[in-house]
C-alpha cells in the first residue's frame, strides 16, 4: 500500500517518511504549491486549483487499480478532502492528523468560523497582508516566532522550532476561504480515520472532537502528550498508528 504524507503549511515529513520506509512501506511526501519545499511563490498562484496542483498531479499519475492512503496534517486536511472528492476510486482511506476536516454536512467556512470563535485574539505576532484592502480577507498570513513557539511547537524539540522559524513562508489567506464542496456520493464513500493530538494549542482537542462529532469518522485515535506537530513531538507514536491503519485498511 502506498502512503502519501501531505504537509499542512510548513512542516517536514521526512522523519515520519523515513520511519515508515524502514518498516517496508512505500511512502511519498508532498508539499502543496508555495508551501514547504515547493519552489512556487505565493504570487504565482492564480486560483485554489494551483495550490492543490502537486497533489492532483500525484493522484492523476497513479496507475489504474492502484490505491493510496492519504495522510493530512493541519491545513492539508482541506486538500485531502478535495482529492477524496475527485479520486474516490484511488483512495483506500483518508487520515486526518490534527487536521481541518470539512465534510458533506460540515462546510469549510463553518469549520473556520468555529475555530475562530474558539481562539479569538490568539494571533500574537502573526503578520497579515491585505493586498485587496482592509475590508477584504487577508491575502497572506505568516506566523511569527512567538506564535510558533507557543501554539505549534511548545512540546517539540527546540531544533525543530528553530528550523520552522527559519523556513516559515506565507500562507494564502484567500485560498482558505474558498468554497470546498465534498459529497456523500464521492468523499462520503471513503473510510476516514482521525488522529487527535491532545495538547494541540492551534486546533485544541475539543475543536478536533467537535469536527469528528459533526463529520463522523470510521475510527478515532489519540496521541497523548502531542502538540500540533506530532511528526516532531511524537514521531514513533504517529508512525505506529499509521502502520496500524495500513494493516487495517489495505
Amino acid at each position: 500500500m502506498f502512503l502519501n504524507l501531505l504537509a499542512g503549511f510548513l512542516e517536514d515529513s521526512r522523519v515520519v517518511a523515513t520511519l515508515l520506509r524502514s518498516a517496508g512501506h512505500r511512502v511519498t511526501a508532498l508539499d502543496l504549491a508555495a508551501a514547504g519545499a515547493n519552489r512556487k511563490r505565493l504570487d504565482e498562484l492564480n486560483s485554489i486549483s494551483d495550490y492543490y496542483e502537486p497533489l492532483i498531479e500525484f493522484m492523476t499519475s497513479l496507475v489504474t487499480g492502484e490505491k493510496v492512503i492519504l495522510v493530512a496534517h493541519s491545513l492539508g486536511g482541506v486538500s485531502v478532502s478535495v482529492a477524496m472528492e475527485r479520486f474516490p476510486q484511488k483512495i483506500s482511506v483518508g487520515v486526518f492528523v490534527a487536521a481541518l476536516m470539512p465534510g458533506p454536512d460540515l462546510n469549510l467556512p463553518t469549520v473556520l468560523q468555529e475555530l475562530h470563535q474558539r481562539s479569538p485574539g490568539a494571533s500574537m505576532d502573526t503578520q497579515y497582508t491585505f493586498d485587496r484592502g482592509p475590508n477584504n480577507p487577508p491575502t497572506s498570513v505568516i506566523f511569527g516566532p512567538e506564535y510558533l513557539a507557543a501554539k505549534l511547537y511548545q512540546l517539540s524539540p527546540p531544533e525543530d522550532l528553530m528550523l520552522a522559524t527559519m523556513l516559515m513562508r506565507p500562507i494564502n489567506g484567500e485560498n482558505l476561504l474558498k468554497k470546498i464542496t465534498v459529497t456523500k456520493e464521492k468523499y462520503g464513500t471513503i473510510r476516514r480515520v482521525y488522529i487527535v493530538c491532545d495538547k494541540d494549542n492551534v486546533l485544541d482537542e475539543d475543536f478536533q472532537r467537535w469536527m469528528i462529532k459533526n463529520n463522523l469518522t470510521d475510527e478515532v485515535k489519540v496521541i497523548l502528550g502531542s502538540d500540533h506537530m506530532p511528526m516532531f513531538c511524537k514521531p514513533l507514536e504517529l508512525c505506529a498508528y499509521l502502520q496500524e491503519i495500513v494493516e487495517s485498511y489495505s
